[in-house]
């Protein structure tokens, strides 16, 4: 994603690094503890944490360029028999971190979503096979798990919520292949929406993170996982200390949804919903309600077009954003209650959530 033209000029970057042949590791960010003067070393928390951080290779058979493209049509169709789509092997590296002793792995969709196989290699370098059990691709959560003959070291969640600017934080990988290695940084800013998907709410770290990084865990300095590497702002592609990771309020709950079912499952009410200004220009007056889908949720439920909605089960929102996570998060089939103006009258009306269609931004 290419920021427009009244921001600064940067891209915004998954970190899982993919060429032919080529394998980048993953990364580890590093940070610190809340004491004025930082900490005197990192060393105690490293050594209780790393064992549990990952490498992952994955190999994903792609298309191979179209040695016919930009022929001429009629010289295409002479060849095209002879020239076949050919398939290529592309090599992809990545981060995650274990979270059970039985093999369960946490790491980024981009990473692992796509492969045809998927490689773990462990702090002390042993390798094993990996496979799928969930991913979310709104979030970007992966879930892997490998068989060991033993017991695995793990780490465990932190609450994210309780993390504030300024916050020291911690995390660990191997950026570029150069093996493991430890950045410090403090949390940036909380609630970046960056684009990538209609969930944003990324933790910003300005501790360096580079291409390799993806679904590397960031810690807080008890150890507990407060978020996971996912892309960095960089006008290069290298870091420039603007790094984003989801939250582990939001992986953990995708997580445990991806352990148990395979898949996550949405609330969603089928209305086009947009912000509607203040006409003081402070803040919204709520959240609109521009479209709706027929035979959908919100149609049976009797939403109209020109709906404004101020709360959902008595707590306002007045933001598109947070309208559609608090739908997202209720489970489909569960109901909710709509607070709304509609022309100038406030009522309410009661709406059975739907599940969310597949594939659906």
């Amino acid at each position: 994603m290419t920021a427009d033209a009244c921001r600064p000029r940067f891209t915004v970057r998954p970190l899982a690094t993919r060429a032919a042949g080529v394998v980048v590791a993953a990364a580890l960010t590093l940070a610190a503890t809340a004491y004025a003067d930082g900490p005197n070393s990192f060393a105690p928390l490293v050594r209780r944490v790393q064992p549990a951080v990952v490498s992952i290779r994955v190999t994903e058979t792609v298309a191979a360029e179209d040695p016919l493209a930009g022929l001429p049509p009629e010289v295409q169709q002479l060849f095209r028999q002879k020239f076949r789509a050919r398939k290529q092997q592309m090599q992809g590296a990545g981060s995650g971190f274990i979270i059970d002793s039985s093999g369960y792995i946490v790491t980024n969709n981009h990473v692992v979503g796509n492969a045809d196989r998927i490689v773990v290699a462990l702090s002390d370098g042993t390798e094993l096979p990996a496979k799928i059990v969930g991913t979310d691709d709104l979030t970007d959560v992966a879930l892997i798990k490998v068989a060991s003959p033993a017991p695995l070291p793990f780490v465990t969640w932190g609450d994210s919520r309780k993390l504030e600017v300024g916050d020291w934080v911690v995390a660990a990988g191997n950026p570029f292949g150069l093996g493991g290695s430890i950045t410090a940084g403090i949390v940036s800013a909380r609630g970046r929406d960056i684009g990538a998907g209609p969930f944003d709410d990324f933790i910003q770290v300005d501790a360096p993170i580079n291409p390799g990084n993806s679904g590397g865990p960031v810690f807080n300095t008890d150890g507990q996982v407060v978020g996971m590497d996912t892309a960095i702002a960089s006008p290069t592609g290298a870091s420039v200390g603007i790094g984003f990771a989801i939250p582990s309020e939001i992986a953990s709950r995708i997580v445990a949804e991806l352990r148990e079912k395979g898949r996550v499952e949405r609330g969603w009410l089928g209305a086009g919903v947009q912000d509607v200004p203040n006409t003081d220009g402070q803040g919204n007056l709520g959240v609109g309600i521009n479209a709706v889908e027929h035979g959908g949720p919100a149609a049976r439920g009797g939403l109209h077009p020109g709906d404004i909605v101020t709360a959902v089960n008595g707590q306002p929102v007045d933001s598109q954003r947070d309208f559609v996570k608090t739908i997202a998060l209720t489970p489909p089939g569960n109901n909710v209650r709509l607070t709304l103006r509609r022309q100038g009258r406030e009522m309410e009306l009661t709406v059975a959530v739907g599940r969310r269609p597949s594939g659906q931004g």
